[in-house]
């Protein structure tokens, strides 16, 4: 019998604790970047929900998020754009600022990164039609900043979609009106 793909992840990935501080139970996923099918497993996943939905663009949240973000941008044919931390993108950005379970940050986007046409036609309008990608949701708050960023850019969310939702830290209550897929639920 073949173990689901969240009992492997759930034996896959590592909990450190006490970082990036004291309290913290960080969810270490090297361990799955470094196993190419489950790593595959994880991304037809993560694209899964949203396959047939009109996106027509890709944002990964830094820095983890681009290591999913990316390889379901290549799955769903359509272009990948990072959502980073300022002072990171070398052209014209808009910026969100945000709260952290272990303090606060600030995401930026090239301008122009969502802009129509940039993406491939399809039957759907031409304002970009955009999936998040992150590797953890936990407070909700990089998520929320995120959509209100793209949204900013003129670019309709589509959907959130991450690695490992953090249940106790009831970040998905922060997005009451996004789709939110996650492959694992701890």
């Amino acid at each position: 019998m073949t173990a689901s793909l969240s009992d492997r992840l759930a034996t896959t990935i590592r909990t450190v604790a006490d970082f990036p501080q004291p309290g913290i139970l960080f969810k270490d996923i090297t361990p799955v970047l470094a196993d190419p099918v489950l790593m595959r497993d994880v991304i037809a996943e993560m694209s899964a929900p949203f396959a047939g939905q009109g996106i027509t663009h890709v944002v990964g949240v830094e820095s983890r998020g681009f290591l999913f973000g990316m390889p379901i941008a290549l799955s769903l044919e359509v272009p990948f754009s990072p959502a980073r931390k300022p002072g990171k993108l070398p052209w014209m950005t808009a910026r969100e600022a945000y709260d952290l379970e272990y303090g606060s940050g600030v995401l930026e986007m090239h301008a122009d990164a969502l802009s129509a046409g940039a993406g491939r036609d399809s039957e759907f309008s031409r304002r970009a039609r955009v999936l998040v990608v992150d590797d953890v949701l936990a407070t909700g708050g990089t998520a929320t900043a995120t959509c209100r960023l793209i949204e900013q850019l003129g670019a309709t969310v589509i959907g959130v979609s991450v690695l490992i939702e953090l249940t106790a830290l009831q970040g998905r209550q922060r997005l009451p009106e996004r789709n939110v897929a996650a492959v694992l639920r701890v």
